[in-house]
């Protein structure tokens, strides 16, 4: 899979050896012209003008719904854009738990992002609702989760996959259990829509939040799928122009779903840069996308133990992202900042920290973690670069 060519920043970095694309993935050429197209030929505002470039505008927005739908297996109506997926997930938290009762109890694990953790623990203390955290092992498995379930508990918010050690949850099986027992499921799929072929039919969860800008896409566009039903139960998040019907001085009509939750200007050149996205991944194929990364994986993690001094936080089921630290020759761990910084030196990209996991990082016992993630424009030669340049690190420290 040689693909590089078809993205402009290897070509402006030359050398570059990016590996942080659970953070944000590279842009294909396609994607910036269909953007660059926008602003430069119809720019302007969407569901307003009846003017011609305004109609174009507003064709290819819904149309870039319609693509999006297609590429979960949902209905178009069922997806909402926001800014971000956190945004996304905040909209989800805060309607679904108006709703809830003194008592209720909403269920997270220890492997989530902060964006599906940290608005479930701040609504559920402000709403006098429980917020309970399922455990993981030392392979990154979630205890049982049955354990946990009761007659209170009414949200279950769970990622699909890990973004700071990839660990793959089974959320189809997760998604029945939280149906059996009358359960809404919220799942977080940034990690795993850019990366492999989801159909949230087939997984039939409730709620599913992802963004663009991991997906070949553009920076500032969130999208949320809800089951239809669901999204016209609840209330609106944010409140203005373009989600209203009708407006008067004693109330307001909300408009149909899904603008009833997005209010005001949306972010169009995103849109419009998701759908030529979404046109290249489906080009590529999303199981020879996932297949791909699988090699690159299993690559790195065999040349990566090969380190000295090196501990892999591995998953039992492993998505295309591996966190691990270095110790030097007295087993005292090299902070990856350190790490990263002089990885930069030698123009590879990777991402040092807590990853938006704090949670996860005290369980592990450190304040960070070194995560490299790949995608398309990977090839197992920039692992090769790394791991040679890895022992540059530990020679530094020891």
């Amino acid at each position: 899979m040689n693909l590089k060519k078809d993205f402009p920043i290897f070509e402006n970095q030359e050398g570059l050896v990016y590996l942080d694309s659970s953070a944000t993935s590279q842009s294909p050429k396609q994607v910036i012209d269909a953007m660059s197209q926008f602003y430069n030929e119809y720019k302007s505002n969407i569901h307003r003008g009846v003017y011609n470039i305004s109609e174009y505008a507003t064709e290819k927005y819904e149309k870039s719904k319609e693509k999006c739908a297609s590429l979960i297996n949902c209905s178009p109506k069922e997806v909402i854009y926001t800014k971000n997926a956190t945004e996304a997930l905040n909209l989800v938290a805060y309607s679904l738990t108006q709703g809830l009762s003194k008592g209720d109890e909403v269920l997270v694990s220890e492997l989530e992002h902060h964006s599906n953790f940290v608005p479930w623990q701040q609504l559920c203390k402000l709403r006098g609702l429980r917020f309970l955290v399922i455990k993981v092992n030392e392979d990154f498995t979630l205890e049982n989760i049955q354990e946990k379930i009761n007659k209170n508990t009414k949200i279950i918010a769970i990622s699909h996959i890990s973004n700071a050690v990839g660990a793959v949850n089974d959320i189809r099986e997760i998604c029945k259990l939280a149906r059996d027992n009358n359960i809404i499921t919220v799942v977080d799929a940034c990690q795993s829509v850019p990366h492999r072929k989801i159909d949230v039919k087939k997984l039939n969860c409730d709620f599913l939040a992802f963004s663009a800008h991991k997906m070949l896409g553009p920076m500032g566009l969130g999208i949320l799928y809800g089951k239809e039903s669901l999204l016209e139960s609840l209330i609106p998040f944010l409140y203005g122009g373009d989600m209203v019907k009708d407006v008067k001085i004693s109330d307001t009509k909300f408009n149909d779903i899904p603008w009833k939750f997005e209010a005001g200007t949306p972010n169009v050149g995103g849109a419009i840069g998701l759908s030529a996205a979404i046109d290249y991944l489906k080009k590529v194929g999303l199981n020879n996308i996932e297949a791909h990364e699988n090699k690159l994986r299993d690559h790195a993690l065999e040349k990566l133990s090969t380190v000295n001094g090196i501990k892999i936080y591995k998953a039992k089921n492993q998505a295309g992202i591996i966190s691990f630290n270095l110790y030097n020759q007295n087993d005292k761990i090299i902070h990856p900042h350190d790490a990263a910084s002089i990885l930069n030196e030698k123009n590879i990209a990777i991402r040092s920290g807590h990853h938006c996991a704090q949670p996860l990082m005290d369980k592990l016992g450190v304040p960070a973690t070194n995560r490299i993630s790949f995608y398309i424009y990977n090839e197992k030669e920039d692992t090769n670069k790394l791991v040679e340049s890895l022992e540059g690190v530990k020679k530094i420290f020891n």
